[in-house]
């Protein structure tokens, strides 16, 4: 065998193996003392660079569910001010219904008007004053505020809460008054407004009719006008609803109605039309009295309420009658149109003095009805509220004679399209039994305004927390991802650093060895 001394490949080549093994040695020592797999960008670059892309979703996603508990803190703040304003505002139903009860005298009456008025106040404080951190919730600022969830650009949930101030908060009103009208000729000659009678009169809610020409004259009515308000999808579906009523109290004292004749036979007709009847048409019911020969007929105030109670209810007709001060009061049970036609027939000589006041009759009506005037009608139109959650447009024509109002008292002119105004808390007036049925009516639209409100914030509350819930998964799963990559397996890694160690001693082991060599040299020179 050859010996040198100027180089030892032996050693240089175990050297070289125990550097190797020494750099792999450090490496995976350095593994285990960090936990990590993966040291610097030379150890895997391609797992460096999805392992760091992992490390920003998996904290983009827990920032995101941050954010998230953020927004649920939030609307809870929200929603628990909300609740407030529904349990005033219940209570402030229940007290304007005991106003409308007119058992209530009027120091009752103002009691509970300021009853209701603090509650609005506090409606207003609670709404204005609700916030989280400097941000108001409740005072319909908090428009299109939007709560950043993902990891991502874009995602995110865009939250609208709308005011319930008390001054944002109530329905948006039409006023539709019904008048009294009286005639001195029969019904189905009568001419005016307060009858429908060609197709260029009608009534519109959100450019739907809801009143249009039929056939003949029909009476102008409010419950009509309300049942095909309520009955339509489309109006429902916007929050627009309609409801009537007509309650007529004669002006004068009924006292007693003669009806004589003198000679031959002397007949009082009085035909009753309800709803909206063709005046050309059979009336609903009608009530006769006839007076003979030197005869009379008396009629008194409870014997008309008795005909026409029974009259109404053995032909199905929604009207009643009662006797109150003195005075006929007539109602029909769904705000129906009133409408009577009397008429005096027979022999009416020029000492026949049977006569009827039609005041006695109909509210507000006027004229009378006798031997030189033998026809006359009187007609009472029921007092129609339009009621929508938002602003409605609406328009009418040539029914003037059925008064339609905004919430300001201004008249509504035909072919008018207009927007309705909002009749807010501070405009209920308890005071009497029409502005507390009113007010019943309004803070109904309120709280159906405020709960939907209330259960849109609760819909955003459940889905952001089913997307936190969703993104824990997702920030464990992305970790675990990157923990796959990034981190060491000591089980592994400390199998390849015994491995090393072991190298590494035999390494030195030979290196010892090979440095030996050149040494027997020296037994050739001996």
């Amino acid at each position: 065998m050859a010996l040198r001394i100027n180089f030892n490949y032996q050693a240089a080549a175990s050297h070289t193996a125990l550097v190797n093994t020494e750099r792999s040695m450090n490496k995976s020592l350095l593994r285990l003392s960090t936990g990590y797999r993966i040291l610097s960008a030379a150890d895997d670059a391609a797992g460096l660079f999805i392992a760091d892309q992992l490390s920003l979703v998996g904290s983009a996603l827990e920032q995101g569910n941050r954010n998230i508990q953020t927004g649920i803190s939030a609307l809870q703040i929200a929603e628990g001010g909300i609740s407030q304003i529904y349990d005033k505002l219940k209570t402030m139903y229940t007290k304007a219904q005991s106003a409308a009860n007119d058992i209530n005298d009027p120091n009752a009456r103002s009691a509970l008007q300021a009853d209701i008025r603090n509650l609005i106040d506090a409606i207003q404080k609670i709404a204005t004053d609700t916030e989280y951190n400097g941000i108001n919730l409740l005072d319909g600022t908090f428009k299109n505020k939007v709560i950043h969830y993902g990891a991502r650009s874009e995602q995110t949930i865009s939250v609208n809460i709308s005011s319930v101030k008390a001054t944002d908060l109530g329905a948006y009103v039409i006023f539709g008054k019904g008048n009294s009208i009286s005639g001195s000729t029969d019904l189905s000659s009568a001419t005016g407004t307060f009858l429908v009678t060609a197709n260029t009169e009608y009534v519109k809610v959100e450019g739907i009719t809801v009143l249009s020409y039929g056939s003949g004259k029909e009476l102008i009515d409010a419950a009509t006008v309300a049942n095909n308000i309520n009955n339509n999808t489309t109006l429902r579906d916007l929050g627009i609803t309609a409801s009537a009523k007509n309650v007529s109290k004669a002006n004068e004292t009924f006292g007693t109605i003669t009806v004589m004749s003198t000679t031959g036979t002397v007949t009082l007709t009085l035909e009753f039309f309800v709803g909206n009847k063709d005046v050309t048409g059979a009336p609903d019911f009608t009530l006769t009295y006839s007076a003979t020969t030197s005869a009379s007929t008396t009629i008194t105030l409870d014997q008309i309420v008795t005909d026409i109670n029974t009259e109404a209810s053995a032909n199905g007709v929604s009207i009643t009658a009662r006797a109150e001060d003195g005075r006929l009061v007539l109602e029909t049970e769904n705000g129906e149109t009133i409408a009577i036609d009397v008429s005096l027939s027979g022999t009416l000589g020029a000492d026949n003095t049977t006569s009827v006041d039609l005041a006695k009759f109909i509210k507000d009506a006027s004229g009378t009805v006798d031997r030189t005037n033998t026809d006359g009608y009187a007609v009472k139109v029921g007092e129609l509220t339009i009621l929508g959650e938002n602003s409605y447009t609406f328009e009418h024509n040539g029914v003037d004679d059925f008064t339609f109002q905004d919430v300001s008292g201004n008249t509504i002119a035909a072919g008018t399209s207009v927007s309705a105004s909002l009749f807010n808390l501070y405009s209920i007036d308890v005071t009497d039994n029409q502005g507390a049925e009113l007010a019943m009516k309004v803070i109904d639209v309120a709280i159906k305004k405020v709960d939907s409100l209330r259960a849109d914030v609760g819909s955003v509350m459940l889905n952001l927390q089913a997307i936190q819930d969703y993104q824990k998964v997702a920030q464990d799963n992305t970790n675990e991802a990157e923990n796959v990559i990034r981190n060491v397996d000591f089980a592994k890694e400390m199998i390849e650093f015994t491995k090393q160690q072991v190298r590494m001693q035999a390494s030195m082991a030979m290196l010892a060895q090979a440095n030996a060599i050149p040494q027997m040299v020296l037994q050739l020179l001996r």
